[in-house]
């Protein structure tokens, strides 16, 4: 009688593991899919932008821009720079020595290429790393600090210029979570669209998100 009792139990356990295996690991992920691809298909699919029909980044993960002619994002501590398998930060601390030789350096970098006399200030943003280390927006001070230098290197007017940054300026997370901020990688893509170039390969843009 207890072994009959025993093997009807463990047929129920089984059975029960099977439907919520079937329902769990397929049919809800599906349906979230499914729904996904209907309401938020940009969102589902990683933001992602493309070029000639390549893709070419994500407006949620930013770029190591370089050059006068572009934006700077801030500086990144996932790998070698904004790699997304090796999210994070520098894990130094407010004391460490080497953060703050490296925020020092960084910060004659900065005032050095975008013209600053010796004694400017300089966002914070500018020369520190984000969390993940992925954020592709820099504050608005830190962008407009970098206008003239962008503007005069792309022969645009600085008026164009904080035009197209007030474009790209992005509210808090939820509307309320954390501070407004512009999203570089498609800033970069907008002005190499009035300069009919790409920041990435130098070749004409065809299309932009």
């Amino acid at each position: 009688m207890k072994i009959a009792s025993w093997v009807m139990e463990l047929k129920t356990a089984i059975i029960a593991t099977l439907v919520l295996a079937m329902l769990l690991c397929g049919v809800y992920p599906l349906m979230v899919w499914g729904v996904a691809q209907v309401v938020f298909p940009r969102q589902a699919n990683g933001s992602l932008l493309f070029h000639r029909g390549e893709v070419v980044g994500s407006s949620l993960i930013g770029q190591a821009f370089s050059g006068i002619r572009n934006f700077h994002p801030r500086p990144s501590a996932a790998g070698a720079g904004y790699e997304a398998t090796a999210s994070g930060g520098s894990n130094l601390g407010p004391l460490s020595r080497g953060l703050i030789e490296q925020v020092q350096e960084r910060i004659r970098s900065y005032r050095a290429e975008n013209g600053l006399f010796p004694g400017a200030l300089v966002p914070a943003d500018a020369v520190t790393a984000s969390a993940s280390g992925l954020d592709p927006h820099i504050s608005l001070a830190n962008a407009a600090l970098q206008a003239e230098r962008v503007a005069r290197a792309r022969g645009l007017s600085k008026e164009l210029v904080f035009r197209l940054m007030r474009q790209y300026l992005e509210g808090p997370s939820l509307g309320f979570l954390g501070e407004p901020g512009v999203n570089v990688v498609r800033l970069n893509l907008a002005l190499d669209e009035q300069s009919g170039e790409s920041s990435r390969t130098g070749t004409p843009k065809e299309a932009l998100p």
